[in-house]
């Protein structure tokens, strides 16, 4: 377990990320979510992370409900501010405009007022049948920054000295902004999405050395890069979007290494963002108990350190980038 900051909020290395049971493209019926999330405790996951946007509060009611019997000083879960849901009046239609297989009872209020960010938590809390939550984190402000520093971030400092969350942060799929965050505010944690990656190196020239001076926690979402590096082929997704040639003759090449080497380019793009030591937890989304059970045995293989070894000497890794330590035999 690692501990996010000086919060003492502590997580489990690998950790569930809970957009896919909150219907992200299909739906998923509710025994599978349900099985999904009994096959991540089964296999030592104790950090779930949620948010009002993913289905519209389906992931939240639904890992609420799957977490009510477990004891609640075993597992963290993290949910997020920033959007607020309000009811439609009987609006018809479906969420799929924003990626969710869910029905349009809801819409999205973009809202990072102190009000909006206790009114956003209430609600989560409301959903998910806890009392509190680990860990809180503005979602997505990239375009609201003035109001996320002036007016949400010091609404998450009174929460958490009112006990109501552990620790506070930001999540983002972006960088330059979650420095900010590290640099200018008190944040435990901040959550990384995509951005530090076996294809996306970005967050390891600004973001994770802040971090680790400061003494920061940082999680990493999309280390699958929305799917390209889980399953290379043409008409794979990267970052949600089919995925360009070059990075898709980038990936089949990973993977062809990893292969050479007696490893799987899953368990190599789990292990990559684990290895820097301000990682405390990676963070996969999974919508099955198989994908959940596949992830957990792909974080627990090792990766042969001559596999990284040719990825630095074919130019696929920066030279600078931490890899895990293979221990002796």
């Amino acid at each position: 377990m690692s501990t996010l900051g000086m919060s003492g909020v502590e997580v489990s290395p690998l950790s569930f990320g809970a957009a896919g049971i909150g219907n992200l493209f299909t739906a998923v019926p509710d025994e599978q979510a349900q099985k999904a999330l009994d096959a991540a405790w089964s296999g030592g996951i104790r950090y779930f992370d949620t948010a009002p946007h993913y289905g519209l509060g389906l992931s939240e009611r639904r890992l609420g409900a799957a977490l009510r019997d477990r004891p609640r000083s075993e597992y963290a879960v993290s949910t997020k501010v920033g959007r607020r849901l309000e009811p439609t009046d009987g609006a018809d239609g479906d969420d799929l405009a924003d990626g969710f297989a869910v029905p349009a009872t809801h819409r999205r209020v973009w809202d990072f007022s102190a009000d909006g960010i206790r009114r956003s938590l209430d609600a989560s809390l409301e959903r998910l049948g806890l009392d509190r939550v680990d860990a809180v984190y503005l979602h997505d402000p990239d375009d609201h920054a003035e109001q996320a520093f002036r007016e949400a971030y010091p609404a998450l400092e009174k929460l958490r000295a009112e006990g109501v969350v552990g620790a506070i942060g930001a999540g983002m799929n972006q960088t330059e902004m979650l420095t900010r965050f590290l640099r200018d505010t008190d944040v435990d944690v901040v959550l990384c999405a995509g951005r530090y990656t076996l294809l996306d190196h970005r967050a390891l020239t600004d973001l994770l050395p802040v971090a680790q001076e400061r003494g920061r926690s940082v999680v990493i979402g999309g280390a699958f890069n929305s799917g390209l590096l889980a399953d290379p082929k043409p008409g794979a997704t990267y970052n949600y979007a089919a995925a360009p040639a070059e990075l898709l003759d980038r990936a089949l090449r990973l993977k062809a290494i990893a292969e050479r080497h007696g490893t799987t380019l899953r368990a190599a793009a789990l292990a990559f963002p684990a290895a820097h030591p301000a990682v405390a937890s990676v963070l996969v989304g999974a919508r099955s108990p198989h994908e959940v059970r596949d992830c957990a045995e792909q974080f627990a293989a090792p990766v042969p350190a001559a596999f990284w070894q040719e990825l630095r000497a074919e130019g696929l890794l920066p030279s600078d980038a931490p890899v895990p330590v293979q221990e002796p035999s």
